[in-house]
C-alpha cells in the first residue's frame, strides 16, 4: 500500500513537471516571436530603395579629380576614391574617404531618412557615402541633391606643388586603399618610378594592382574589389607654365590683343 502511494505521488510529481515544461515552451516561444517581431520592426525602419531599372537608378561612381594650374594642385573628391602627392617621400593626402560612419555623413543620411547598418552600409547597401548616381539613394523630393542619403557633393583641396619636393602624384580607387594605406604605396611607387620611362607609368600600376590582387576569393574581400590607378609625374617645367585669364579668354603667354589680331587677320584671309 505504501508503495501504491509513493508510486501516485510519482505520476503526480511527473504531470507537474510536465506542466512545467510546457509552460516554459510556451514562454520560449512567445520569447521568439518578441525577437522576430522586434527584428520586424528594425527591417521596417530601414526605407526601401527605388532600384527600377533605369539608367543610372542602381549604378554609380565615386569621382576624385586633379587640376593643375600652374603650380596650384585643385583637388576634389565624391566617395572614397583618393589622391595622393608625394613630398619628398611622405605621403600628402589630398582628399579624404567619405564613409557612413563618419559623423557629418551619418548625420546627413539619418536626415534624410536612411539608415546605416552595423556593418557600415547605407540602408545595408552601399559602403560610401558620396557618389554621382545611385538615384535610387537620392529619392527624398524635399532635400537638395548634397543633402541625400547618398550625397554627389565633392570636398575641395587645394595645394601648391613645388617642383623641388614634390615629384609625383597618384588617383586610385578604393581597391588599393582597402589594401595599403597612402604611405604604403608612396614607398611601393617611390622604389620604381625613376626605373622606369615617363611614358610607361602604367606599367607601375599594373604591377600596384597585381600586389594588392588577393590569390583567391576565400578571404574578407580585401584584394578582390575592382582597381583603378592614374600615376601623374610632375615635370620641373611646369611650374614656368603660367595660363592669363583676360576677358573671359585664357592664353597661353601672349597679350589678349595679339591673339585677337591674329584671329582677324586669319579670318581675312578665309574670306578673300
Amino acid at each position: 500500500f505504501g508503495e501504491g502511494l509513493e508510486e501516485a505521488d510519482s505520476d503526480e510529481d511527473g504531470e507537474e513537471d510536465a506542466e512545467d515544461e510546457e509552460d516554459s515552451e510556451d514562454e520560449s516561444e512567445e520569447d521568439d516571436e518578441d525577437e522576430e517581431g522586434e527584428e520586424e520592426e528594425d527591417e521596417e525602419d530601414v526605407p526601401e530603395a527605388d532600384f527600377t531599372e533605369e539608367p543610372g537608378n542602381d549604378s554609380g561612381c565615386t569621382a576624385v579629380v586633379a587640376l593643375l594650374a600652374g603650380t596650384k594642385l585643385y583637388v576634389a573628391n565624391a566617395g572614397d576614391s583618393r589622391c595622393v602627392v608625394c613630398r619628398d617621400g611622405v605621403a600628402v593626402e589630398m582628399s579624404f574617404d567619405h564613409k557612413p560612419e563618419d559623423e557629418i555623413e551619418l548625420k546627413r543620411i539619418r536626415g534624410a531618412g536612411g539608415k546605416v547598418t552595423p556593418d557600415g552600409r547605407v540602408n545595408g547597401g552601399l559602403n560610401l557615402s558620396r557618389a554621382i548616381g545611385d538615384h535610387a539613394y537620392k529619392q527624398n523630393k524635399s532635400l537638395t541633391l548634397s543633402e541625400q542619403m547618398i550625397s554627389p557633393q565633392p570636398d575641395v583641396k587645394v595645394l601648391d606643388i613645388n617642383p623641388a619636393t614634390d615629384s609625383w602624384m597618384i588617383l586610385a580607387c578604393d581597391g588599393i586603399w582597402n589594401f595599403m594605406s597612402s604611405q604604403e604605396v608612396v614607398d611601393y611607387i617611390a622604389k620604381k618610378i625613376d626605373k622606369v620611362a615617363e611614358d610607361k607609368l602604367s606599367t607601375i600600376c599594373e604591377e600596384l594592382f597585381e600586389h594588392c590582387l588577393a590569390p583567391d576569393t576565400m578571404g574578407d574581400g580585401t584584394g578582390c574589389d575592382n582597381m583603378t590607378a592614374v600615376i601623374v609625374k610632375f615635370k620641373p617645367s611646369f611650374a614656368e607654365v603660367k595660363n592669363v585669364v583676360t576677358n573671359g579668354a585664357a592664353t597661353n603667354g601672349k597679350r589678349a590683343g595679339e591673339g585677337e589680331a591674329e584671329s582677324v587677320s586669319k579670318k581675312a584671309k578665309l574670306d578673300s
